[in-house]
């Protein structure tokens, strides 16, 4: 796949077919990912791959019932049909995805939010180039419960900055509209 087209092809995919990814997939998706660049090349990026579907769920629980929460005691801004969509049982914050990646690293780590950024899109892109499909889910990063975190390797030092669902996808859903560069200015050498 050409590198122009892969950037065109890239999509959040919220609706997968019920086949699982392989972790040899998944293990040549993060061996890819660990390209991305890093500050001073610190690489603190850490995965936590999950494909039990029933973990999923819980973990889309756990962070609704932590958004809701602190939407509630108004430590976050919500519209309230947001909320509402958040406090049904049904509604999976995952979308039902067979497998979730969390991006995370050490919470001291000064540039750990732009390391991981970059790592995810990695991930997404060569997801792509390999027929899959991805979507970033910040709803679902409110992961507290300690237990839930040491089961994924995650400790209370580290810091969760991307969730990303993955998956074969049911249909890729055309591209959204998207505006010219908006250039603020060039300013090129006087010749």
């Amino acid at each position: 796949m050409q590198f122009a087209q892969l950037l065109k092809d890239r999509r959040s995919i919220r609706d997968y077919e019920p086949k699982e990814v392989t972790m040899d997939i998944i293990n040549e998706i993060l061996q890819e990912a660990t390209l991305a660049p890093s500050a001073s090349n610190n690489q603190p990026c850490r995965f936590a791959v999950i494909n039990c579907r029933e973990t999923i769920k819980k973990l889309s629980d756990e962070s609704k019932a932590n958004l809701l929460r602190d939407f509630e005691q108004k430590k976050t801004n919500l519209t309230p049909e947001y909320a509402d969509i958040l406090r049904n049982e049904k509604f999976n914050v995952f979308y039902n995805a067979p497998c979730l990646i969390y991006v995370a690293g050490p919470k001291v780590v000064h540039s750990l939010d732009i390391d991981c950024a970059l790592a995810a899109s990695y991930i997404m892109f060569a997801a792509v180039a390999r027929g899959l499909g991805t979507c970033w889910i910040g709803l679902g990063a409110h992961i507290r419960d300690s237990k839930l975190r040491a089961s994924m390797g995650i400790d209370e030092n580290m810091r969760i900055v991307v969730p990303i669902i993955i998956g074969y996808p049911k249909e890729i859903p055309a591209p959204s509209a998207r505006n010219a560069p908006k250039v603020l200015r060039v300013i090129s050498q006087a010749r």
